[in-house]
């Protein structure tokens, strides 16, 4: 491990950290999570993990989150940093900034976690499991499947939003994709990766589905890098702040990436190919 001490340009009044840069760095966006961010949980699986840490990344919070994660940082400045925007930029570009962060420092394998935990923090290990197993695999996403003896509590309303980015998604990345919204994921450091963060993402509150359709695109063989993990446990936390309206926006933006990805695979068809595939037919 090496320790490294970095300064964060978002706003020049955060102290320096001294981070240690782990093999898995977990990128957490919060806004206004002061009422909902429970630090003592982070604490405790960082000091099981000596190989883990995160990055939280404060999007612009008007209430006390700022100040919540700084005290938490000086609880272990080793494994925790703090990134401030001082504007709100939304979650996609929270994400983005710190992914785009966690892979410069050297990270192994990056992720991100939302900052109630509705995914508990244990299923880390199980994803990375998965990419020690699995030399292929380069995404590995939680799936909120209702499977016997599994723990996962959602309302009618978040199951049916589930099956319509789902769909949604499977027309974007073109694999049979279960669930994407599902705050929990790990990414190998790839150029793959580094190349799909490069700009802002445009989709919204789906810029999931936009990351998992940019690394597709990049990858030869994308069926075998993306891996579904049935999760153990979910549970849905109160205080959302993801709107009906910012839902419906963000699937208007999504019917267009997918108009553009078939658009441009269309034109990729070289106009002296088709004569050849009709003359093999005739033939």
């Amino acid at each position: 491990m090496t320790i490294m001490t970095t300064f964060n340009t978002a706003n020049e009044n955060l102290r320096p950290s001294m981070v240690t840069t782990a093999k898995t760095v977990i990128v957490v966006p919060c806004y206004n999570e002061a009422d909902r961010l429970t630090g003592d949980v982070f604490l405790k699986t960082l000091a099981g993990a000596p190989d883990l840490s995160f990055v939280f990344v404060n999007d612009g919070s008007t209430d006390a989150t700022l100040r919540l994660l700084l005290k938490l940082q000086l609880k272990n400045p080793r494994q925790i940093e703090v990134i401030n925007a001082r504007q709100n930029a939304g979650k996609a570009e929270a994400v983005r900034t710190g992914l785009q962060h966690a892979c410069r420092i050297g990270a192994e394998v990056v992720g991100y976690w939302d900052a109630d935990l509705a995914t508990p923090l244990d299923a880390i290990a199980d994803f990375e499991v998965v990419l020690d197993r699995y030399a292929e695999v380069t995404v590995v996403f939680g799936a909120r499947r209702q499977l016997l003896g599994h723990r996962i509590n959602r309302t009618v309303s978040r199951r049916a939003v589930s099956r319509i980015c789902a769909g949604l998604a499977r027309l974007a990345v073109g694999l049979p994709i279960g669930d994407t919204q599902c705050g929990a994921k790990l990414l190998r450091n790839t150029p793959a990766l580094n190349a799909a963060l490069a700009a802002p993402f445009t989709a919204g509150w789906l810029f999931d589905v936009e990351l998992f359709t940019r690394i597709a695109s990049a990858t030869p063989r994308p069926e075998r890098c993306f891996y579904e993990a049935p999760l153990a446990e979910w549970h849905e936390i109160e205080g959302s702040k993801v709107s009906g309206r910012a839902i419906a926006r963000s699937g208007v933006q999504m019917l267009r990436l997918i108009a553009q990805r078939y658009i441009a695979k269309a034109r990729s068809l070289s106009p002296t190919a088709r004569p050849l595939v009709l003359q093999s037919k005739a033939a």
